[in-house]
């Protein structure tokens, strides 16, 4: 691999990480408590965490199945909307960062630890839902990020209750996956573990070409449809989506290809303990490989040569009364067109094979009570089988940790405020953009969060 590629892709992504400095979307609207006269911790276990009850609410589409649901039964002063954003300081580190020998002077590159900190803004989400009418839901997220750039995260009505049953619902537009460990709701900010390194992963190799699959990103909001339901009790859900493989961008770049999600999960009573889920995942999707072209560019939804990707598992959350653990696992595949970044009508390279990797977390949350939280979390990806197989094996080999806490000074149906401090380190084998050896990046974060 040539070595300005490598050296181009560490600083880009290092420019990345210092420029946004900005926390995810998340899901947690305080007009709901308005709406029902009911606290923040009646769906929450610490916000924007869900309890049993909060998904539940959310599988009901919004709504608490009594007269209060349709909202021509509501005050007209009342609006369900939220504006969440997060001051923050931030200090990021890079351990290895392709720079010139001397500085200002094009030519030989020398690998250098970059450190920047400093305060800072989140993007701004503007959250809207609840329901246009008895069993049909909608959210609406207008999300900017902190330029003021503004993007639309989600976007979807749903029809809740088909036939008279909670087995059947249909939802429309721009969702996230029926994930219940969301992303969207992750308790993390920080640029190394304000998203689950699982739910975006690529191997290393493929990341370094233009044509590499992008598609596969399930912690990504996507424009398309979904069938879920669940029992009278939510201890059983299901939820099955297709939607098109644009990683949820607009106008339909990339053509005419599909991706399938399917989840199936279960809750078991544990007694005092509490409730415990456990359920099992599968995506499969296919997306193209080249376009056509105009002038020898490529022109945007003439995608062509589709070829196949997969990421299936299995996840469970474990309660034991303060005390729980979110567990992940996750095996991913990509075909070997994507793994190598070549276009499928011409002929794979000597060594070629479907890249394949598995990884899984263990999140630990101790939750003091409502508005005390501590959280650590353990990341691992390990490849399986690298694109070629004259890579080394570790190649893109990963591990994410996390040490944060919440502390919310206050907690009620008008706002929600969190502080919360954070520490990250994410390594990965290989990712030095010069010598080729391990890359370590580092995030401390100290945000105020709030949403009213």
């Amino acid at each position: 691999m040539p070595s300005f590629a490598r050296g181009s892709i560490a600083v880009a992504l290092f420019a990345v990480c210092i420029v946004l400095g900005c926390a995810p979307s998340a899901f947690a609207i305080p007009a709901f408590a308005r709406k029902y006269g009911l606290p923040c911790s009646a769906c929450h276990e610490a916000w924007p965490k869900l309890n049993v009850f909060g998904q539940t609410f959310k599988d009901n589409g919004y709504q608490l199945m009594n007269d209060r649901d349709s909202p021509i039964w509501q005050n007209p002063s009342y609006w369900p909307a939220t504006f969440r954003i997060t001051p923050n300081w931030h200090r990021e580190s890079v351990s290895k960062v392709a720079v010139d020998a001397v500085n200002g002077v094009p030519g030989n590159q020398v690998e250098r630890q970059i450190n920047s900190h400093g305060f800072d803004l989140s993007g701004l989400d503007i959250l809207t839902a609840g329901t246009l009418y008895n069993n049909v839901s909608f959210l609406l997220t207008p999300s900017s990020d902190n330029t003021g750039a503004f993007h639309f995260e989600s976007a979807w009505v749903r029809f809740d209750n088909l036939l008279k049953s909670p087995w059947l619902n249909f939802k429309f537009g721009k969702f996230e996956l029926d994930n219940v460990i969301s992303e969207k709701r992750i308790m993390n900010l920080s640029n190394n573990s304000g998203s689950y390194q699982l739910y975006h992963f690529s191997p290393l190799y493929e990341t370094q070409f233009a044509n590499a699959n992008v598609f596969g990103q399930i912690g990504d909001n996507q424009l398309g449809m979904e069938v879920s339901g669940h029992s009278h009790s939510d201890r059983t859900r299901y939820a099955a989506s297709l939607f098109s493989s644009n990683d949820g961008n607009v106008n339909l770049p990339n053509g005419n290809s599909y991706t399938t999600y399917l989840d199936i999960d279960h809750a078991f009573d544990a007694g005092k303990l509490g409730v415990d889920r456990f359920g099992a995942f599968a995506m499969y999707g296919a997306a193209p490989t080249y376009y056509l072209t105009v002038g020898g560019s490529p022109l945007p939804g003439t995608g062509l040569g589709s070829k196949n990707f997969s990421r299936e598992g299995v996840w469970g959350l474990l309660y034991f009364k303060k005390l729980d653990f979110t567990l992940y696992f996750q095996h991913g595949s990509d075909s070997a067109y994507f793994g190598t970044g070549t276009p499928s009508n011409v002929p794979l390279p000597p060594g070629a094979q479907a890249p394949s990797w598995n990884g899984g977390f263990v999140e630990t949350h101790y939750t003091v009570n409502p508005q005390l939280i501590f959280i650590q979390r353990d990341e691992f990806v390990r490849m399986s089988k690298q694109p070629l197989v004259s890579l080394p094996s570790s190649l893109g080999n990963l591990d994410n940790y996390t040490f944060s806490l919440r502390w919310y000074p206050f907690m009620y149906s008008r706002a929600g405020f969190s502080i919360e401090p954070e520490y990250a380190l994410t390594r990965q084998q290989g990712a030095a953009p010069i010598t080729g050896t391990s890359l370590t990046s580092s995030s401390a974060f100290l945000g105020f969060d709030f949403d009213f």
